[in-house]
């Protein structure tokens, strides 16, 4: 195998493949990349057994002399080149079982790892691939992982859950306290299916789509799902078990909703809460829509203090005078996936969960479960 190529270009490819890279394994070979060669081609593979990424390089600097393959120590390798001068760099296996680099005045010689042992890692494509713009597929990811849980008693839940009924994908999220729902309408009808995707491989796919391509293609099967962007293929295992039926769970006929500018409502809550408690999770707020269609955000600490949040709604309050306690952080986790400039907070009672939507985020669904306090 010898080849050379410009620095840069593969440094990049090299920054997204080393996001596969198993950094705690009993397997060596997961810690390794696997370089393929081909007369006109340059393969990078990496698998951490959870997410698996293939790069294709045809770029017009790739020159190879000679064809083959080879597993190189991946965090080692990716570190040498990122220090690399711009420009050129020579790559070639000699004696079988040492990678030689060779750029400028640097030279360095790595040992090899026994390419026979890294997997066959079958990446899975199917004739029919779901197309969504790679901006609405981040949306997705942005708007459902945090909602995850990260318990590992229910391992269903630490996925998000996607639902593909003719031509609408609906992902579901929940950690049985917090549920985040998105809904988006695709071109053409596809097979119903129904698989949940583990929050950890969406959460280092959406660093994959930093790169801004147009289009991203989803190849999904009952097994694994593919997302096939640009030159990357990006694989994740999905999930063993039944996703709970959420849907039962969202309320539907609201007597009390309030519509708030979503920053004013955001900061509020957030000040309140530094009173709350030192942990975050457990930081409680109380919501007050008073009869004078004030709303008071509360919060207080025998050891610290009180304080006391006015906020007004953006139009009257529908609905008689209401007292609520919710998790802050659930809250304001909730907030933050809208890009509406105002929300609706809807209500079915002080003990019930309340959903919040958003003026221009129509599809999105956010319901929170409030805190008992007496």
């Amino acid at each position: 195998m010898n080849f050379s190529i410009n620095t840069d270009v593969l440094l990049n490819n090299l920054l997204v493949s080393q996001k596969a890279l198993s950094t705690k394994t009993p397997a060596p070979y997961l810690q390794g990349i696997k370089l393929e060669v081909y007369q006109n081609e340059l393969v990078l593979i990496t698998s951490n057994s959870d997410i698996a990424i293939k790069l294709s390089i045809k770029d017009e600097s790739l020159s190879v002399e000679r064809t083959g393959e080879a597993l190189i120590p991946g965090r080692v390798f990716v570190d040498f080149i990122r220090k690399l001068d711009k420009g050129s760099v020579e790559i070639s296996v000699v004696d079988n079982n040492v990678l030689r680099i060779h750029s400028h005045n640097t030279d360095l010689s790595l040992n090899l790892q026994n390419v026979d042992d890294y997997p066959e890692i079958n990446f899975v494509m199917n004739d029919t691939p779901i197309k969504l713009d790679s901006k609405i597929m981040k949306g997705i990811i942005r708007q459902t992982t945090f909602a995850t849980s990260n318990i590992e008693n229910r391992p269903i839940l630490t996925g998000v859950n996607i639902k593909v009924e003719k031509n609408h994908l609906l992902a579901i999220a929940t950690d049985s306290f917090r549920l985040s729902q998105k809904q988006i309408d695709i071109k053409d009808e596809f097979e119903n299916m129904n698989v949940v995707i583990p929050g950890r491989s969406l959460d280092e796919l959406i660093k994959v789509l930093e790169l801004d391509l147009e289009e991203i293609l989803i190849h999904l099967n009952h097994k694994s799902i593919l997302f096939e962007y640009g030159n990357i293929l990006f694989q994740s295992r999905l999930l063993e078990g039944n996703f709970p039926e959420t849907g039962r769970l969202i309320p539907t006929d609201f007597p009390i909703i309030i519509k708030f500018k979503t920053d004013d409502l955001a900061v509020a809550i957030e000040r309140a809460s530094l009173l709350s408690s030192k942990d975050n999770l457990n930081s409680i707020v109380k919501l007050y829509l008073k009869p004078d269609n004030v709303v008071e955000i509360t919060s207080n600490s025998p050891e610290i203090g009180k304080v006391i949040e006015e906020v007004y709604p953006v139009e009257k309050a529908i609905g008689t005078p209401l007292k609520i306690a919710f998790s802050s952080k659930y809250f304001l986790d909730a907030l933050k996936t809208f890009n509406s400039e105002n929300v609706y907070v809807k209500f079915t009672g002080e003990i019930r969960p309340f959903v919040i939507e958003g003026d221009d985020d129509p599809d999105l669904i956010q319901l929170i479960l409030p805190v008992r306090t007496e």
